[in-house]
């Protein structure tokens, strides 16, 4: 049984795709078995609740000091005793040490086809705004292990998706989402439950 810890920021769409995914067998042998978030307001501990997934915060606003709340991170993740922590629109960077500690366990979902549009700053709509502006004519998805460094970790799964001439960020940040982000998310999720 692959345990998993999920990390969420805002509504947690990849996280209800995660839910899904598990509900409905297509994870393999997995257990959600908490989720965390940096914002206490976050949707996403709604639809965690709903599912019966334990949750937890770990805010700056009770962690202010940097090494707090990195420290706060870990205990939070380690309490969870996951084999796999899964990234699914989660605002923080992730520290250092827990990169070490999670090495090759930890994965990230992003909203572009890396090395495009990543790194510091892209995030959200910001990334489908910088796809827009520069007329690419293809975007998607990468499902990534996460390093020290922003979005710079070994790939496990890309998904391409048109970008529509009459495109605003929102409608191209709803398409990667419901035909790359959705999908590909728990697929990665199932091939490391499987040992590939």
């Amino acid at each position: 049984m692959l345990k998993i810890a999920v990390l969420v920021s805002g509504g947690g769409t990849n996280l209800q795709a995660i839910i899904d995914a598990s509900r409905n067998g297509s994870l393999g042998n997995t257990e959600i078995v908490r989720v965390i978030s940096n914002n206490a307001d976050a949707y996403a501990l709604e639809r965690a609740r709903a599912a019966g997934i334990e949750t937890a915060v770990v805010s700056r606003a009770v962690n202010p000091e940097p090494s707090d709340y990195d420290r706060a991170l870990i205990d939070a993740v380690d309490a969870s005793q996951a084999d796999l922590v899964v990234l699914a629109g989660f605002l923080v960077k992730i520290p250092e040490a827990m990169v070490a500690k999670y090495r090759m366990r930890i994965i990230n979902i992003h909203p572009s086809l890396i090395p495009s549009f990543c790194g510091t700053g892209f995030y959200g709509l910001k990334v489908h705004e910088a796809a827009l502006a520069r007329g690419v004519k293809v975007s998607g998805a990468t499902v990534h292990y996460v390093d020290e460094d922003m979005d710079t970790g070994p790939i496990i799964a890309q998904k391409a998706v048109e970008v529509l001439e009459d495109d605003t960020p929102k409608t191209l940040q709803r398409r990667i989402m419901e035909e790359a982000e959705w999908v590909i998310l728990p697929q990665a999720i199932r091939l490391i439950a499987d040992g590939h």
